[in-house]
């Protein structure tokens, strides 16, 4: 090797423990990335089990929920601090992702267990297919009234101007980007951060929901929690988009395997309207979520709707005819598996840790 001019070169001996720090440190990196890995996938089972709990015993009461409680907290916060400012609407945020962080930090002390109650609190998506089933068995029996009475429960739209087809569209959109927001996000950010992750995901999508739109009292102090929510659920609604179109595929496996066409739509479709459609909606999160769902059902959904009061000309995501109570069904059926496979793949994760430490155990 040259050296340069004014630089001495080093001794065999120095070159020997060069190499070797070298090698020390490349092997300190290697661990680090290994046990990183290897944490998250630990992590798989806390997450898994979080999940397994919303399912088999869905939302507490308001007055025992850490969400309300949380919602009731920051109400306070909000009045304390508000003004028509996006640094006020900063400083609110913060405020409301530090109280998740340390609420969730509390739990990180208590390993798997606190990140499956974490998981568990953050998770509602029982909750999102009991109250879709209840607007689908009243839109059945032809109570369209008492269906645009329930709909509050999953969409922020005024239900009163809605036809069946219009209750339909909204439950179904709701199913996709709430399956997002109370399913795949938590199970995500349990992965990747513990339970803190997974409250302070909760905290910025809670204060979402109650100042981030674009109504004339939070279009600038609701700013800074938006885009957070925005930036949190970025990769879960692509990861969800990516489960609905391989769920899609597997669907209609058999019958290519029988050398027939499909009947339905394909993971190719699915992934086209995504690509097609999504980038022309508001969010930037929703539409990726509900265009996938558009696609996997074969229906169009999206359109003009009134929120907030104010009307909003959005796009149409989907090619078919607009969406039916039946559509409302298979919607939940959809999310449903899609739920299971997360559930599947944090199993999976912890069982490949656990082979791996099985392995490595002195024989």
């Amino acid at each position: 090797m040259s050296v340069p001019p004014g630089h001495r070169a080093a001794t065999p001996m120095q070159e020997v423990l060069l190499c070797g720090d070298a090698s020390r440190h490349r092997k300190l990196f290697n661990g680090g990335v290994a046990a990183g890995g290897a944490t998250t996938a630990r992590r798989g089972l806390g997450v898994a089990a979080g999940l397994l709990l919303d399912r088999a015993f869905g939302e507490p009461p308001d007055a025992w929920h850490p969400v309300a409680w949380f919602g009731s907290a920051m109400a306070r916060v909000e009045r304390r601090t508000y003004a028509d400012r996006r640094t006020a609407g900063a400083r609110y945020a913060v405020a409301g992702a530090g109280l998740g962080a340390l609420a969730g930090a509390a739990l990180g002390r208590l390993g798997s267990t606190g990140l499956a109650t974490a998981v568990g609190v953050a998770s509602a998506g029982r909750m999102l297919r009991h109250t879709s089933g209840q607007v689908e068995a009243r839109l059945v029996a032809g109570d369209l009234a008492g269906a645009r009475e329930l709909l509050p429960w999953l969409v922020g739209r005024d239900p009163r101007g809605l036809d069946e087809a219009g209750v339909s569209a909204a439950v179904v959109e709701s199913l996709a980007e709430n399956t997002v927001d109370a399913v795949v996000a938590p199970a995500l950010w349990g992965l990747v951060a513990g339970a803190p992750g997974v409250l302070v995901h909760r905290a910025v999508n809670t204060m979402d929901a109650m100042v981030g739109h674009r109504s004339p009292r939070y279009a600038r102090f609701g700013t800074v929690a938006a885009r957070a929510d925005d930036v949190l659920a970025w990769v879960p609604a692509r990861l969800f988009a990516g489960i609905v179109a391989l769920d899609t595929g597997l669907g209609t496996l058999p019958a290519s395997l029988r050398g027939r066409p499909s009947a339905g739509s394909s993971a190719r479709t699915v992934l086209a309207t995504v690509r097609r459609d999504a980038p022309a909606h508001p969010s930037p999160n929703a539409g990726v979520a509900e265009s996938a769902v558009a696609g996997a059902l074969g229906v169009e959904l999206g359109g003009p709707l009134v929120y907030a009061g104010r009307r909003e000309d959005r796009p149409t995501l989907g090619s078919g005819p607009r969406p039916g109570p039946a559509d409302i069904g298979r919607a939940r059926r959809l999310v449903d598996r899609v739920e299971r496979a997360v559930v599947l793949l944090g199993v999976a994760l912890w069982a490949a840790d656990r082979g791996r430490a099985w392995r490595r155990r002195p024989r």
